[in-house]
């Protein structure tokens, strides 16, 4: 039994006898080969390559894989200790030349609700995302904000922050 890709040719194939003959053979010098000359593998990539018909619907369908959950409440303990390390990234980056000559890497993992108004889980759930860069302001007076790359992440969506080396362990030995 032949096969077709993956499956096996059915007996009653209507193109099976132009399957068999397999690809048509040109001579170098045949007029067909002449008027149609071999195309190199870029361009005939372009031909066959996938267009997007339905602009951003690609998007939107990979916008509903996302798993969404909800916001992890911090025990009183996780909150201090949040707390003690926005303090000591606030003496850090008091002001903006501070901030730039100390250059505190961190990694701060936060909360970020549902944006997809077309999701069930819309202002509802979220995810959690990762970033890591340098903090340059922690205002912990009107905004109360984190500065990080140029992200500004709200305090209370914040799970936690590891800062580079030793930045916050040094701290604990002291206090």
């Amino acid at each position: 039994m032949y096969m077709i890709g993956d499956m096996n040719m059915p007996v009653d194939f209507p193109y099976r006898d132009v399957f068999l003959k397999g690809k048509p053979r040109h001579s170098r010098m045949d007029p067909f080969r002449i008027k149609h000359p071999c195309m190199d593998c870029g361009r005939r990539a372009k031909i066959f390559a996938p267009f997007d018909a339905l602009k951003g619907f690609s998007e939107a369908v990979s916008s509903k894989n996302v798993q969404y959950r909800d916001r992890i409440i911090l025990s009183q303990e996780d909150k201090e200790e949040l707390d003690r390390r926005l303090a000591i990234l606030h003496g850090l980056t008091y002001n903006s030349r501070l901030a730039r000559a100390n250059g505190v890497q961190v990694t701060v993992t936060y909360y970020e609700p549902c944006s997809d108004m077309n999701h069930e889980a819309y202002r509802i759930r979220g995810v959690y995302k990762t970033l890591e860069g340098i903090c340059y302001n922690v205002d912990t007076e009107e905004t109360e904000t984190i500065l990080v790359g140029r992200k500004r992440i709200a305090f209370r969506d914040i799970l936690k922050i590891e800062g580079a080396g030793e930045l916050f362990l040094f701290s604990e030995k002291r206090g």
